[in-house]
Parts: structure tokens; C-alpha cells; sequence
């Protein structure tokens, strides 16, 4: 099983003659792997709502060296854990649930929360308001988002 920086598992798709893992932690990550197993960098896209991904260059993640990414629209504004503003907004998320823990728990959220921020989590905004945390692989399914990430494209023996 191939496993990502964090110890998580790789995505694994076969597209026509080639075999694509997504999932990387980095760009680098996905640098090193890609020169590891002489494979070469791609550009990853789930536009349809699920789990299904087609090579394209419409996010242009080689060029700005990004693992991941997500367009869902103007009002929507997705913030990984990688990204620079991501501790400001995990901070404020701390301070809610530590005012939630001491009132009767809202239990829709902070299951959510829980669960969510033990994966890869996504700050998700909706305009300039927190909306919800979410998954790196759930943010496929959200907010008719279109979701790039690098790839390592091998081929198919």
C-alpha cells in the first residue's frame, strides 16, 4: 500500500494506459515519488461531483507548484491545511468548540469537526463565513466544487 507524508493512503486510479495516485501531502511529496518510480507529474481532476478523475491543466498546479485545490465558485472559498491563512481560521474553530464544550454541545457540528479534522481538514467558507470543516476526499462531492490535485502518472505495464 502506498502511503502519503502523514501515513495515509494514496488514491490509485487506472486511466486508459496509465496508472495515477493522488493524495500527496506536498507538491514535493509528489515530486519525489514521481522520481522514485521514474513517473511524471500530473494534474488531477474530479469536476463532476464524485470520484472521478480526469488529467487536465485547468487549476495549473505545476506551474504554481500546489498539491491541491478547489473551485467551487466565488462565494465559496476552500482553505487546506497546508494553505497560509489555514491557522487563523483553526483558531477561531478552537475557540468555538471551547465554548461549545462548556454549553450544551450542538452534536451535528463538532461531530463533524471531530471526525473531519483527524483527516486532511478543509476550512470551508462561504462569503467571508466559516462554514463547515470537511475532508480533503469529501470536498470532491461539496458545493459542486471541482477538485485538483497532483498526481503521479505512471505507466501501465
Amino acid at each position: 500500500m502506498e502511503t502519503n507524508a502523514f501515513n495515509q493512503k494514496l488514491n490509485r486510479y487506472v486511466l486508459n494506459d496509465q496508472i495515477v495516485y493522488t493524495g500527496f501531502s506536498s507538491f514535493k511529496e509528489a515530486e519525489e515519488c514521481a522520481q522514485k518510480k521514474g513517473g511524471t507529474l500530473v494534474e488531477v481532476g474530479f469536476k463532476d461531483g464524485n470520484d472521478n478523475p480526469e488529467i487536465c491543466d485547468e487549476a495549473h498546479l505545476l506551474e504554481k507548484k500546489l498539491h491541491y485545490c478547489v473551485d467551487a465558485g466565488d462565494e465559496y472559498k476552500f482553505i487546506h491545511s497546508s494553505d497560509p491563512g489555514f491557522r487563523k481560521y483553526a483558531d477561531e474553530l478552537q475557540k468555538i468548540k471551547a465554548r461549545q464544550q462548556q454549553s450544551p454541545p450542538d452534536e451535528r457540528y463538532l461531530a463533524n469537526f471531530e471526525i473531519e479534522n483527524a483527516e486532511d481538514p478543509i476550512i470551508v467558507i462561504k462569503n467571508d463565513h466559516f462554514e463547515s470543516v470537511t475532508s480533503r476526499e469529501r470536498s470532491k462531492y461539496l458545493k459542486h466544487a471541482k477538485v485538483y490535485e497532483i498526481g503521479v502518472s505512471l505507466l501501465k505495464s
